[in-house]
Order: structure tokens, then sequence, then C-alpha cells
């Protein structure tokens, strides 16, 4: 007999749209990917070869469980220079990706019952990680006439002695929206135990006087979750880390030690690299996603789709498909179905995406400008 964790883990929505997208490739079909959030882009050739030499050179064994000096330092170092922050190598995990890090922080945070407090919407896995811990959320509800930021005052007033900590997510998934230094500073002052800012999309923004921030500008009682799937194309490496106060890197450290061992020996040579020598790759599939976002803002529009929040970072498009749809999941698998053009749920999201609709623009443009031909072709037949 399954555990009732088990029973009641939901699923990944966009997971299941792939796999159903998979299955009509397999019957033949031609669809078109904007349901996953994975860069097209191959991973840059230094990142490659600093792989390929290190396991030519016998790196195949574990590695510290903290993860690579070596890497450590260069996460460090990463954070200075972007951010201004000091942090030690000693307050560094690294991990098999973020997930692991996310799987291992609230477990060493949170005891049965335990509150964390959520944005609705949320990334669909947030929820999932904090009730497998013995967690509860609390969510606050998000809208795009507040820009999908938090409300201090909501969070404020959501507070129970039970309260642990607040999650948040700049650059967002899904919403793109990326906070400013004044709302991080505000938040950073409410009085809370722990704040877990997930930045893996961070070094995905599209404006220098729009940047994103990192929440350890602005207290030292935060938790990082980050990692190099994202920015820098490397989703199958399986690469991330998290930093953390000093007190709590222990505690993080055992259960590594007892779920995980390491990441991978050969895979943390190249995040190395990937920190060090890729700026120019990076900058380069940055312009290219800025483009992709431009022309998909505006092709939805045109469309009819309600966008008031614009995305400024990550590579996804939220936008309000309320005209067409009050049930989410039947329409995109409706869509990919009638049209084979994948596309994610807003309720994958939680309640508060209900009626929404995301957008990945991490294809190419050619493929882009394809899928939403085919979007405006169907919806103007269904209407």
């Amino acid at each position: 007999m399954i555990t009732k964790r088990a029973d009641e883990t939901t699923s990944f929505i966009v997971m299941d749209i792939l796999e159903r997208a998979k299955e009509l490739e397999r019957e033949g079909k031609d669809v078109i990917h904007l349901e996953v959030g994975e860069p097209d882009f191959r991973t840059p050739e230094p990142i490659v070869e600093s792989a390929i030499k290190a396991l030519r050179d016998g790196e195949t064994s574990y590695t510290h469980s903290l993860g690579l000096l070596e890497l450590r330092e260069a996460i460090a170092e990463h954070y200075y220079n972007k951010y201004s922050v000091n942090i030690s190598p000693e307050q560094i995990l690294v991990s098999s990706g973020t997930s692991p890090a996310m799987l291992i922080t609230f477990h060493t945070l949170l005891e049965s019952g335990d509150k964390f407090i959520l944005s609705n919407p949320y990334y669909s896995c947030y929820p999932n990680f904090i009730i497998g811990a013995g967690g509860k959320v609390d969510y606050i509800d998000v809208s795009e006439e507040d820009g999908f930021e938090y409300d201090v005052d909501k969070i404020k007033r959501a507070i129970t002695p039970r309260t642990k900590g607040l999650l948040i997510n700049s650059p967002s998934n899904p919403t793109g929206i990326i906070y400013s230094k004044e709302k991080l500073n505000e938040i950073s002052n409410i009085p809370l135990q722990y704040i877990i800012s997930d930045e893996i999309y961070h070094g995905l923004s599209y404006s220098e006087d729009d940047r994103e921030h990192t929440i350890l500008e602005y207290c030292d009682h935060a938790i990082v979750v980050n990692g190099f799937s994202k920015t820098y194309a490397m989703t199958g490496w399986r690469l991330g880390y998290l930093i953390a106060p000093k007190n709590l890197i222990r505690p993080l450290q055992k259960l590594q030690q007892n779920y995980f061992i390491s990441a991978n020996s050969f895979v943390q040579r190249a995040g190395i690299t990937a920190l060090k020598n890729t700026e120019s790759y990076i900058k380069s599939m940055k312009d290219t996603y800025n483009i992709r976002r431009q022309y998909m803002i505006q092709r939805l529009k045109d469309m009819g789709f309600i966008l008031k929040v614009e995305p400024r970072g990550a590579f996804y498009v939220f936008v309000n498909a309320k005209q067409y749809t009050n049930n989410s999941k039947d329409f995109a698998f409706q869509i990919l179905n009638d049209i084979h053009v994948g596309i994610a749920p807003g309720i994958d999201f939680g309640s508060g995406g209900e009626g929404y609709l995301r957008f990945s623009y991490a294809n190419s443009q050619k493929n882009i400008e394809r899928a939403l031909k085919r979007l405006e072709v169907y919806l103007k037949k269904i209407n």
C-alpha cells in the first residue's frame, strides 16, 4: 500500500503535456514545444570540453559532500562580482540540480505541521517539497493587477507561531517578473526566521536598468537556491547549489551525505568553467531570448490574450486566457491534440493560475512563429 504522501503528491502537469507531446511525435505528428522551461541552445563548448577533460583525467570519484572547493570558491566569487555580497565557500553546498537542494532545505527547516508562505501562482513543485517534508503551505494570492508581486502587509498578516519562512522566486516562473531591490528590501525586513530565494533564473533578465538582485544583498537569514540549468543551457547536467547561513550547513550536509553523497565530479568541473569562461555565450543566448520575448509578447497581444504584466526575466510569457477557457488544463491538452502545439496550463501553477497559459520562448524563432500562427488560426476557428 502506498503512502498518503505519495498518493497526494500532485503531478507536474507540464510534464504530462510533454509526455503526451512525445506520444504524438512517435505517431509522426509535428509538435512544436512551447511548454517546457528548457533552453533550446546547446551547452556552450567550453563547458563541454572541461567535462570531457575531467573524464579523461579520471575525475570520476566522489567529491567532498559539500562539493569541490574550487567550485564553491567560484560560486562565492560570482556572487561577489555580480552582487557585491561576501559569501564564504563554507556556506555553499553543491547539489545534483536545484530540486535536491530544495528538498534537503525543507527537510532541514520544517518539523511536522510547520508552515511556509508561498505566492499563488507559484512554480509547480514548491508545495510538494514543503508537504513532503511534513510542512503546510500558507498561500498568498498575487494578481496581475498587482504585478504578481507579494503584498508585504498580507505576508505579515499570514504569519503564525508555526510559520518558519517565505519562498520567493525572481525572475519568476511562471510570470517572468523581477522583484525590485526596494521590494526585496521590504520583504527582508519582515520578521521571519528564514527566506528561501530561488534564483535559478538569475542571469536571464533583459535590461541592465531592471536586473535581478539576490536576497543576500538585504539580509543574512536567507537561503539561496541556484544552479546552472537555465542560464548556461545545462538542464541535463543536473548541477545546482545552495547558499545558507553557516549554522545550517552541517545539517544540510548530513542530508546530502545520506541522500545523494555528492554531485557528479566531472560535472562540477564543468560548472567552474561555466562561471568563469562563458560570458560571450551567455550574452548571445540572452540577446536571442530577448528578440523572441518581444515577438511573442506582441503576437499574443494581437491574438487577444490579456497581458498586464510583461515578463522581464526567465523565458516565459504568462497570459490571461479567460476569454477562451475556464479550464486551462483541458484547453492546453485540446490545443496539443488538435494543432500539436505544447503550452503549459496555468492551473499547473496553482489556483491563482487558472485561466492563464504559460508560453515558453526557449525555442527557435522559426518554431515560435509557426506555433503562434497555428494557434491564431485555431482560436479564430473555435470562437
